[in-house]
């Protein structure tokens, strides 16, 4: 099982990216769940690869024991968040993902603006890092979304051993990228011209330049990103070279599969 870091700033195309690769390995799962932010993953409901769900007020306290029920039923699960302040919203995330380390099977969970969820400053729910840190003996996999990386916890982000990383303008968040990359972090701030040490295979067509976001007519057609394991292995990916089956609603903007 795998866990994986998917960051990028507001508008690089992160949720459309993170739908291609829920919707490209949830076959290969048991279960998926979706613990979705800003409902911009209803696109996989519209499909018919997943069933959609609301969390609101009323499922605030529900325990992990119906939401076993739920997940069982549903097999794979979108849920939504509504009308619920951001504690409250880490509350249900908790007792959901409770939930998803007691089924019976393989389970793929996708937490959407992960910084909220498992925040560096404050406290959060024990089972939330255990997804990170115990969740794979227990076959969970994970995706971690994050536009903030500096805000998400240092223990989760330690624990991801694959990392999907794009564009970032925060000194704080390419600080952090600073730290669990070993690549010139200066690929992942736009503003720069040429990245010094630049290894050859992480080079674009034109040389060794930032990632890059591609626009027409003012909408995002798609963006680069630095693919890259614990194993060694690190890419350039290029978002406009993926196909998904499902349509993406978000605004502009057993292992898990290689992108690219």
């Amino acid at each position: 099982m795998t866990h994986a870091l998917v960051g990028a700033k507001s508008g690089w195309g992160k949720s459309w990216l993170c739908q291609w690769w829920t919707e490209d390995n949830a076959p290969t799962y048991d279960y998926l769940l979706v613990l979705d932010y800003k409902d911009e993953y209803r696109g996989l409901v519209k499909a018919d690869l997943a069933h959609w769900g609301i969390a609101g007020p009323d499922e605030v306290g529900v325990d992990a024991h119906a939401w076993t029920d739920v997940l069982e039923q549903n097999g794979n699960l979108v849920l939504a968040r509504h009308r619920l302040r951001t504690e409250e919203w880490r509350e249900v995330c908790a007792s959901a993902i409770r939930a998803a380390r007691r089924l019976d099977g393989s389970v793929l969970v996708v937490i959407d603006e992960a910084h909220f969820v498992a925040p560096q400053s404050g406290s959060y729910p024990e089972t939330i890092e255990g997804l990170a840190t115990t969740g794979r003996g227990e076959g969970v996999s994970s995706m971690w979304v994050t536009q903030r990386l500096a805000r998400l916890d240092e223990t989760v982000v330690a624990q991801m051993m694959v990392r999907l990383l794009g564009g970032f303008s925060s000194t704080a968040d390419l600080n952090k990228v600073g730290g669990i990359v070993d690549y010139p972090e200066g690929v992942h701030n736009p503003q720069m011209g040429t990245v010094r040490g630049l290894p050859s295979d992480l080079e674009a067509d034109d040389g060794a330049v930032p990632v890059r976001k591609f626009t027409k007519d003012g909408q995002t057609q798609g963006s680069e990103w630095i693919y890259s394991t614990d194993g060694g292995d690190t890419r350039r990916v290029d978002s406009r070279a993926l196909d998904m089956q499902s349509t993406h609603y978000g605004p502009e903007g057993e292992g898990l599969t290689t992108p690219g």
